[in-house]
């Protein structure tokens, strides 16, 4: 993999006044090592999936007229229109850390059937290290210890209620991943998204149960 990981620089991103110039900071500095790092990471999780590849999405904020942005991500997953339907990674910054997500966020297609897969049987969750972190709503900061979350009580929402979400994952803060090589953090985020796939698996097969038979 190429010798590509995120700076002090990169970071510092966010604290750029104004939305048009922290999107251009965004545009030169970040986008390009998403794309690099994206398309790395795409061919382990495809041959893992066992599918040929996956797209890559790199947020282009495009709805933003005011407010500039106080993180920035790639999603891996979905199709080539887009991914917020679809189970999907997310590898994203905000100016104390990173994150890397499984995330089922905006609705998915199909999330009820999903959530109850896991509430049902939640093996695959249960297995995932206690370094991992819960969000269940993507639009904030605040995450969850996996091992201090009510688990199922947030899948129930999640699977009910319409603005429900769910996210797991982890998160490195700044300070940490500087003090790594681009090796060391190339690892690390790849790591925590194959410790994901089974999860990842689990939900999309009940996705496509759901395809297939419409």
């Amino acid at each position: 993999m190429e010798n590509c990981t995120f700076t002090k620089d990169d970071f510092a991103v966010f604290t750029i006044e104004g939305l048009e110039p922290r999107m251009s900071a965004i545009r030169k500095q970040i986008q390009p090592k998403f794309h690099k790092l994206g398309q790395e990471f795409v061919k382990v999780l495809a041959a893992e999936l066992n599918v040929e590849s996956l797209p890559i999405h790199i947020a282009q904020h495009i709805r933003r007229t005011k407010n500039a942005p106080k993180d920035t991500w790639l999603a891996i997953g979905g199709n080539n229109r887009g991914y917020k339907k679809y189970p999907h990674f997310q590898l994203g910054l905000y100016e104390t850390h990173i994150f890397i997500w499984l995330a089922f966020i905006d609705n998915p297609l199909h999330e009820e059937e999903m959530a109850l897969q896991i509430i049902e049987d939640p093996t695959l969750l249960f297995s995932i290290p206690d370094d991992y972190v819960i969000s269940w709503d993507h639009t904030k900061e605040q995450v969850v210890p996996i091992h201090e979350a009510d688990l199922l009580s947030g899948l129930i929402r999640w699977q009910t209620i319409k603005k429900g979400e769910f996210l797991i994952g982890r998160q490195l803060l700044a300070d940490d991943l500087l003090s790594l090589s681009p090796t060391e953090t190339q690892q690390y985020i790849l790591d925590t998204f194959l410790q994901l796939v089974p999860l990842y698996k689990q939900a999309y097969g009940t996705y496509e149960i759901k395809e297939n038979n419409s």
